[in-house]
């Protein structure tokens, strides 16, 4: 099933790109990083997206690319140190890339979508990889508003579900109406010998049992709703805190039951990014899962570069989506 020249792609580049961000975080993600200081991640989100852009134009393929970054801040002469350091990590996959080239192919990313389109999140989860913890990269493809093929890099998830700093990593893969699958992120090169395994949501059904995968990041979502969300189902099971699309693959690989985006009180109007949710969503649906809005609609990915017809997001293993649903109406999410 993950055969296809768009997931065989999609697993090569974000293997590519996920080693590469790895790379970053332990060259410069150091003791001596002042707090607030974001510029691994930076370096790393810039880097991820060169190559990916590089990649997809190496296909063949002549789909476009919507990423998160571009490359203005980088053109400018405050920018300069930075391209520096990007350019370096880009040259240990494309020794003669050129800052130049570097800029170019991060500003591949900066078109609008269309009907049919790739998006890229280069690093999914800046406080989990400053932090030396979970993050993602994340690359979905996109066709008629619905994601088709998604890939997920998770470095520091072990068996698509067991956080392990250091460990091998994992690769996550989805296609429509084929399944979703995980191996190892295989640190000497992604060999294709690797061993897939089918994902398969968790068979729970009580709410109770309802094991709620929640970001550590607090600015993420609105956590004192998800307490009265949680309260409204009757939850009972400790919550799993965790970073970024990583917490997709968890509830794929049956670690969890359920996370939620909700609107964050002082911004009521947010609408989630499409890098943000592409590849997470196909993972969890072809897994057994189901993903939807707070309203129940589901993710319309063809309304631009936001999920504009959509309020949040509610990802569960399909057995307790309605009583979700049915939960977020009573506290009025």
């Amino acid at each position: 099933m993950l055969s296809s020249t768009e997931s065989r792609f999609a697993v090569d580049a974000v293997c590519e790109a996920a080693l590469v961000a790895r790379r970053v975080q332990s060259e410069l993600v150091t003791e001596a990083l002042t707090k607030g200081d974001k510029s691994p991640v930076t370096v790393g989100d810039f880097a991820a997206q060169a190559i990916v852009a590089r990649r997809l134009a190496e296909s063949g393929m002549t789909v476009p690319l919507v990423g998160e970054e571009s490359a203005a801040d980088l053109r400018c002469e405050s920018g300069a140190a930075t391209l520096e350091q990007v350019t370096h990590f880009v040259r240990t996959i494309f020794p003669t890339a050129t800052p130049a080239e570097v800029c170019d192919w991060i500003d591949c990313g900066a078109r609008e979508p269309g009907d049919e389109y790739w998006t890229l999140d280069p690093i999914d989860g800046t406080k989990g990889f400053l932090r030396g913890d979970q993050y993602a990269v994340a690359l979905a493809l996109v066709q008629g508003g619905r994601v088709m093929v998604g890939a997920l890099g998770c470095p520091e998830l072990e068996k698509a579900c067991e956080p392990n700093r250091g460990g091998v990593g994992t690769v996550l893969c989805a296609v429509r109406d084929g399944g979703a699958y995980w191996r190892d992120l295989d640190v000497s090169g992604c060999s294709p010998s690797c061993a897939w395994r089918r994902l398969q949501v968790s068979g729970v059904t009580d709410p109770a049992g309802t094991r709620m995968l929640r970001s550590v990041e607090k600015g993420h979502t609105n956590l004192g709703a998800i307490d009265h969300l949680a309260n409204a189902m009757g939850v009972t099971a400790e919550p799993v805190g965790m970073d970024s699309q990583a917490k997709y693959a968890v509830l794929a690989a049956g670690g969890g039951e359920m996370l939620v985006r909700l609107l964050s009180e002082d911004r009521p109007n947010y609408r989630e990014m499409v890098w943000d949710q592409a590849a997470g969503s196909i993972v969890i649906e072809e897994a057994g899962g189901r993903v939807t809005d707070l309203d129940g609609k589901p993710l319309d990915f063809a309304k631009g570069r936001t999920l504009a017809a959509n309020r949040g997001v509610l990802a569960t293993n399909g057995h307790l989506h309605d009583a979700a649903l049915a939960a977020l109406r009573e506290i009025g999410a």
